[in-house]
């Protein structure tokens, strides 16, 4: 059945419906929603920008960009974004996509809290971080038409989203802050817990065991 939102069609393709009842199973609805509004905005963004991302691979992309946020894909000790995007590639190897598909994805999620550089990249790639950044800080939300805008939120509510969002990153990344080393994520554990201490650039080639 044909779902469309916001003038935006969802992928129904097996691996997007089966791809929304596990993210849907397996994270928060805070997390579902976020990311399928990040697929909206995503796809919204790139149709005036006149990009033509594959609309399969932008939405497995905003599905599980998140979900390194969250039990069960937050086991690795390593950034969230690389947790999201191995068992996004898991996945998608799972169902049969070519590599260069995988490595699209992959590279959308990975990238997708580093300033300017998916910018530059494949329409997938570029449409993700575009969608999160609307979402998560509002870019671009003045120039995207109202109704559109009222049409996904009234299908995707943010509800409390500023302060729940910002806690679930608090959630995903305390236990493992050596990880937001170079990162936006640092701010979430500078922000919310008094002890940490961001290490920087300076001083790790200040300590580094070359002599000069």
């Amino acid at each position: 059945m044909t779902e469309v939102i916001a003038g935006v069609e969802i992928p129904q393709t097996a691996a997007a419906v089966e791809a929304t009842r596990a993210i849907r199973g397996r994270t928060s609805p805070l997390i579902f929603h976020h990311s399928r509004r990040v697929f909206l905005f995503g796809a919204i963004d790139a149709q005036t920008r006149g990009l033509e991302p594959d609309p399969e691979l932008l939405y497995l992309a905003a599905l599980y960009h998140d979900t390194g946020l969250a039990t069960p894909y937050s086991d690795e000790e390593q950034r969230f974004e690389i947790d999201g995007a191995d068992h996004a590639r898991k996945f998608l190897l799972d169902q049969g996509f070519p590599a260069r598909s995988v490595d699209t994805v992959w590279t959308a999620i990975a990238l997708h809290t580093t300033p300017e550089i998916p910018g530059r990249l494949g329409p997938e790639i570029a449409a993700t971080a575009r969608g999160v950044l609307t979402d998560a800080v509002g870019l671009g939300l003045d120039g995207l038409d109202p109704a559109q805008v009222d049409e996904v939120l009234a299908a995707h509510p943010r509800g409390d989203f500023k302060n729940e969002f910002l806690h679930a990153f608090l959630d995903g990344l305390g236990y493992r802050p050596d990880t937001t080393y170079g990162t936006v994520n640092a701010d979430v554990l500078e922000h919310f817990v008094p002890d940490f201490r961001r290490a920087s650039m300076v001083e790790r080639v200040k300590s580094s065991p070359w002599p000069t």
